[in-house]
């Protein structure tokens, strides 16, 4: 779907990832650091941007190579010692991240919603609401939000290591994260 201003890719153009809650997410590992973030992203066609903006993470922005699209499609936050702390996938440009069978990038909202509710009662999950007000499963390690694409929105996924305690992403993540358009 291309919206002008506003392109969303296809899953088809789309890198394919995996995630393992915690553990991997598409070629990076959840316990890397920026240095070997950079590589594995390069080594996929990404190109890092460095962001000087905040004070408090180092934030990297990747791009696809072959685009012409300055906007990034999957953002790295790190502590200040270098170690991985919260992957931001874009929910028009980034790559689609399936876990558990879910798609959880570029889609439309309330059917995400809708797949996270089923999976959760299917397998006895609890469910929680994100601070955007988006549903997700227990033990994802992951927050969802919504962007704007045209008239429409579709997801985005911020994916964190936290153990099991959820509040993690809430009282720490990039303040730049909830201000996604």
């Amino acid at each position: 779907m291309d919206t002008g201003m506003w392109p969303v890719l296809p899953d088809a153009e789309r890198d394919q990832w995996n995630y393992l809650p915690g553990r991997t997410l598409g070629p990076l590992r959840m316990d890397m650091h920026q240095e070997e973030v950079i590589a594995a992203l390069a080594a996929h066609g990404f190109t890092a941007q460095p962001d000087e903006c905040s004070s408090e993470w180092v934030p990297v922005r990747f791009a696809k190579e072959d685009t012409s699209m300055s906007r990034a499609a999957v953002e790295c936050y790190f502590y200040s010692d270098g170690e991985l702390a919260y992957v931001h996938v874009d929910g028009r440009l980034g790559p689609q991240v399936t876990c558990e069978g879910i798609r959880l990038i570029g889609r439309v909202p309330s059917q995400l919603a809708q797949e996270m509710e089923a999976y959760a009662t299917k397998n006895d999950f609890g469910l929680r609401f994100g601070p955007t007000g988006d549903i997700c499963c227990d033990g994802f390690q992951l927050e969802l939000g919504a962007q704007r694409a045209g008239d429409h929105a579709v997801s985005w996924a911020l994916f964190f290591v936290a153990g099991d305690d959820h509040s993690v992403t809430r009282d720490n993540a990039p303040e730049a994260v909830w201000h996604h358009w």
